[in-house]
């Protein structure tokens, strides 16, 4: 505390007041009335959006226009809810007297600013317990089809893995690739699996391989060579457009994720800027009108 002295020889100190800046009342209270409207709001929002998704093929919006929308609304959930909170946390504080307007200003952002961001803390928390929820379901139902799948490959397999497999067929296929073909169902089909999955993972399926899948379904079908060839690129062409079909459904969800974080992120600066604006609104609305203490006249 410094202590200055007057021209006329007096003595001038500060003035402090014994009392703390800091109201948590009213900033509990605007964090809970914001927490209430944003569960309100995402509840709403989730029950809107269930409606865009549809099991049926076709009537179902595609993944961006889900994941965009999403986004929007959090935002409308971010700044409606931040509004409130601040405004509330604004209006229920206590005025502070002989303090300098541009203080107030300042004492009532930040009151607004810690509302928003405990109410965001919890709302943070809320949606990361429910997303690991989510996480840990769905991580027990890919264990359970992994499981199922490893059990179906133990039965239907006795090598090792599949790149040895694939290149132990590809040492020992016979000259008579007809007769082998038709005289064994089960082999010829694992061995028809083991060059498509091969094929899958390096991109491309080689000249050698597709004549010996055109032979085996020469020998199957009873096709002639050019048909059996023209079958066996069809279905090629199938396992192509699938390959792509599932990239760009990747590539989809991969924008939308990053949309959604970026509005996400863009949504809580303004919600954090809102609150703090709405706190100074509340809180110059509360000063408004003066209270005055009339004594009468000794």
């Amino acid at each position: 505390m410094s202590v200055s002295m007057t021209d006329s020889g007096e003595i001038a100190t500060p003035v402090e007041s014994s009392k703390s800046a800091m109201t948590w009342g009213p900033i509990f209270g605007g964090a809970a009335a914001a927490i209430g409207v944003t569960l309100i709001l995402l509840l709403l929002g989730s029950g809107v959006g269930l409606t865009m998704v549809s099991p049926w093929s076709g009537q179902s919006s595609s993944l961006g226009t889900v994941g965009v929308t999403a986004a929007i609304w959090l935002v409308v959930v971010q700044w409606l809810s931040s509004g409130l909170g601040g405004y509330i946390t604004g209006r229920l504080r206590t005025k502070w007297a002989a303090v300098h307007t541009d203080e107030v200003f300042f004492r009532d952002t930040a009151h607004g600013f810690i509302s928003w961001a405990l109410a965001t803390i919890f709302v943070a928390g809320f949606l990361a317990s429910s997303l690991t929820s989510l996480a840990g379901a769905g991580a027990q139902a890919v264990g359970s089809a992994a499981t199922a799948a490893g059990t179906a490959a133990a039965s239907t397999a006795s090598t090792a893995d599949l790149p040895t497999a694939y290149f132990t067929d590809a040492l020992l296929r016979p000259e008579q690739a007809r007769a082998g073909a038709t005289s064994d169902d089960t082999a010829a089909t694992a061995e028809v699996s083991r060059i498509l999955l091969n094929g899958a993972a390096a991109g491309q399926i080689p000249d050698d391989d597709k004549a010996y899948l055109a032979t085996i379904v020469t020998a199957r079908t009873g096709l002639s060579e050019a048909d059996a060839r023209t079958r066996v690129d069809t279905v090629l062409k199938r396992i192509e457009d699938a390959k792509v079909a599932a990239q760009k459904a990747a590539d989809e969800a991969r924008k939308a994720a990053s949309t959604t974080a970026l509005l996400g992120a863009l949504s809580l600066l303004i919600g954090a800027f809102i609150a703090a604006a709405a706190a100074a609104f509340g809180g110059s609305q509360r000063d408004e009108e003066e209270d005055l203490l009339v004594t009468p006249r000794i």
